[in-house]
Formats: structure tokens, sequence, C-alpha cells
């Protein structure tokens, strides 16, 4: 067998069985203190003990030693988006008032492809420099945001999916399209975009606010048209948002049905948000197989409300929920700052979100909301090698308390809850190392 394409990953390895929701925290983990992954083009190839897989990997085939370092899957972000950087840590405004007075200023810039590149690149950089590996991602309204995005992130070969923002009301007439124009602008994306290289296409209606019932009927038809492609939007974030979306929709028993009526549920559609669901809502959503977002530092920061994380895994049907930065509402692009938070928001609701249910939700649990958890979210053979290297010393206050860890649990609560981005020693994606942590 040709060796030159191979590479051997050393470290610690983790490892996910099984969900943890589901199985049991004791069942959804394998760990080797010193393991190696072995790579074949982009593909994970074998995963195990380090001394037995070297025993017979041929003296020609490329290492990467990350001794005492954690290795495991990429992380993976499934709200977020691109052009609200600079408006992440603004002051003061809840949902409304905070997408009129920061969000569709900065979003108004996109038009411009070049201004669009240079958001993208810095997007890209942050996300990698965090241990991100696929993200789903909101453009804006112009085309040129999706176009600038997806040229942004071919040469990385990413995971990744981003859309073209939909809107045609309740917003300023400089970000405003029209049912047919996102109708068609959204097809040629998909034709130019979707499945190229590991890149895929999410319709993106905003949310239901500020798209006519025409527009959404053009959404769900489109969608029905185009196999594969995803829907994202938002849902249930905002009481005021609840009452606006029932005053614009009196035919709907509830903002979801919105979505229901116009066909964008279903396998690949992602529901930002959820924080107020009613039964028949979440009975839609697992029935369904649509997925919600939950996004923890953005709900504590716009002030929108606390998800019921354990409501959504204790359901008669479990729902899929992946875990999201959504930035700019959401405060960091630090995936441990963003379990911190989601910690932290099952904690004020008398559930104490395990770390490897945490980690999980981060990755494999993440992927499965995408229907991507067989390609990526996990360590295990066949799947597709993006990767994340932590130290697990990245600090003098962390390496003090790791001292004190009496096990692997422990140690991953304290990254989750005292790591950012200076823990990502390295980020790999489809095998190929795209992220190096300056010495």
């Amino acid at each position: 067998m040709d060796q030159s394409n191979r590479l051997a990953i050393r470290g610690q390895v983790l490892q996910f069985t099984g969900d943890p929701f589901q199985v049991g925290t004791d069942s959804a983990l394998r760990f080797w203190s010193d393991g190696l992954v072995i790579i074949e083009a982009g593909v994970i190839q074998e995963v195990g003990e380090a001394p037995a897989l070297l025993a017979r990997l041929e003296p020609s085939v490329e290492r990467h030693d990350y001794p005492g370092r954690l290795i495991m899957a990429g992380f993976v972000d499934t709200h977020v988006h691109y052009p609200q950087m600079e408006v992440i840590a603004s002051y003061g405004a809840q949902l409304i008032e905070w997408l009129n007075e920061y969000t569709f200023p900065a979003e108004g810039k996109f038009h411009d492809r070049d201004y669009a590149r240079k958001a993208a690149q810095l997007f890209l950089d942050e996300s990698l420099r965090n241990g991100i590996t696929t993200s789903a991602v909101y453009c804006t309204v112009h085309p040129e945001s999706v176009d600038a995005f997806f040229e942004v992130c071919a040469p990385y070969d990413l995971r990744v999916i981003a859309g073209k923002v939909m809107m045609d009301r309740n917003a300023p007439d400089f970000l405003t399209d029209t049912a047919q124009s996102a109708y068609d602008d959204s097809k040629s994306l998909i034709e130019r975009w979707h499945g190229k290289g590991r890149a895929l296409y999410g319709l993106t209606p905003r949310f239901a606010p500020t798209s006519t019932e025409a527009q959404l009927e053009a959404a769900g038809a489109l969608w029905q048209e185009t196999g594969g492609v995803y829907m994202q939007t938002h849902v249930s974030e905002n009481r005021q948002e609840l009452a606006w979306v029932a005053e614009l929709f009196p035919d709907c028993d509830d903002y979801l049905g919105v979505y229901e009526k116009y066909g964008l549920l279903g396998p690949r559609s992602i529901l930002g948000h959820g924080i107020y669901l009613s039964e028949r809502e979440k009975a839609v959503i697992a029935e369904t197989g649509s997925a919600i977002a939950h996004c923890p530092t953005s709900n504590l920061f716009i002030g929108s409300g606390l998800f019921d994380l354990r409501a959504s895994q204790e359901h008669t049907e479990p729902l899929r929920v992946g875990l999201a930065t959504d930035v700019g509402g959401g405060t960091s692009f630090s995936i441990f700052g963003t379990m911190r938070a989601a910690y932290e928001i099952a904690q004020l609701q008398s559930f104490s979100l395990h770390p490897v249910q945490a980690y999980y939700l981060a990755t494999w649990g993440s992927a499965r909301s995408l229907y991507l958890d067989d390609k990526i979210g996990n360590l295990v053979p066949g799947l597709e090698a993006d990767l994340t290297v932590v130290d697990l010393n990245s600090t003098p206050l962390i390496a003090q308390r790791m001292k004190h860890a009496k096990d692997l649990e422990e140690a991953l609560f304290i990254q989750m809850i005292l790591a950012d981005d200076r823990a990502i020693e390295a980020t790999y994606a489809a095998g190929r190392r795209v992220y190096q942590r300056e010495s």
C-alpha cells in the first residue's frame, strides 16, 4: 500500500461510542491515554493504542506527536452569523432592537464582495483557532456574501453549511429581496456551491417575521426541489418575537406552525434557539426529524431566556440538539465558553450538564443534528478526519487545577469551564493541519 498520503497523529485520544443522554455517561466514551489516529486521503482509517498500531506502521508514514495533549473530533457549530462579527459585544438591546440597531446596519455592508471576503477570512481564522471544523453559517441577503464565504473556505476543504438570508419585509430596504429573487438567487447559489468539495448549502429565511407568506412558500418549494440541501432559521427565541409572529400569522397554531405550514421542517432543518416551544411544537420537531441549535451565550447576552436542555432529551422522543456559538449575538467563538454557558443555564434549571454530555453536544451530537454523524463529529474509522488537539495545561491556572483532576471526566470539566482558544494547539480538516498555535 502506498503510504505517502497517510498521517498518524499521536496523543491522548477521545472517542464517542454512543449518545450519553441515552446510554449514560459511563458507556458513551472510549479513551486511550496513548492513542493513535491513522488517516489516509482525509479519512480516518484506524484508531487505537499507539504502541500496537505503530508496530505495523511503515516508518515512512508522516507522524504528528502531541504528548500529553487531547486529540478529539473537531467542534461543530450549528448556528452562527459570519457578518455579525463587527457587532459582537454590542450593548444593551434585546432581540428586535438588537437586530435594528446593530445587526442590519452591519449586514448592509456585505454587498461589497471584497468586504465580505475579508470578514469571511477573519471568521474562518477565528473558527479554526477555536477548533471549529464545521459551521452552519448565515450570510446576508446579498449573494456576494455567500460567494465570498465559500470562496474563502474552499482552499481549506472544510465541511461547512452556508446560505443567503431570505428577507422580504420588516427590514431596511437595503437588506430586502423579494420572494422571486430569493428563490432565483438561492437556486443559483445551490447550483454553484452545494456539493462542491465538502461545501453544503442551507436555505436561510432569517425568521418568520422578515418573510412574507409568498417567500416562505417559495423557500419550501425550493427545498423540496433540491435534495440534500439544508434549511436554517430561527424559532421561539424571544417573547416579544412570539407575540409578533402570532400577529403576523394568525392562521397558524404557534410559531413552529408557520414553518410547518410552508414545508420547512424535516431532516436537515436547523431551528435556532427554540426556547419557548410548546409540547405540541416539541412533538412536531421530534416527529419531523428537525433539530434545535442551542445558543447559550447568545440567549444569556441578549436576555432571550433559558433553553431547557434536559426536557429536550427527556421528551418522549428525544429531540436532535446541537450546540452553537450564534456569534454575533453570541459572545465567543470558544466552544469551551459555549459549553460553560450551556452548563450554567442548565444549573439554573436544576440540571447539572455532565462534561461527557457537553462534549458530545459540541461534536458528534451536533453532527447528528445536522445529519452528518456518518461523516464528522467523532474519531472512528470511515469518518472524515476533522480533529482538534487540546492543550490540557494552556494557562497557569488550568495547569494548577489539572494537577488535582482525579479522572478524565474532571479533566474535561475543567477545560470546559476554564479553557478558551489558547487551549487549541492544532486543528485538522480532512486530515490536513489548517491551524497551528504559535509557540
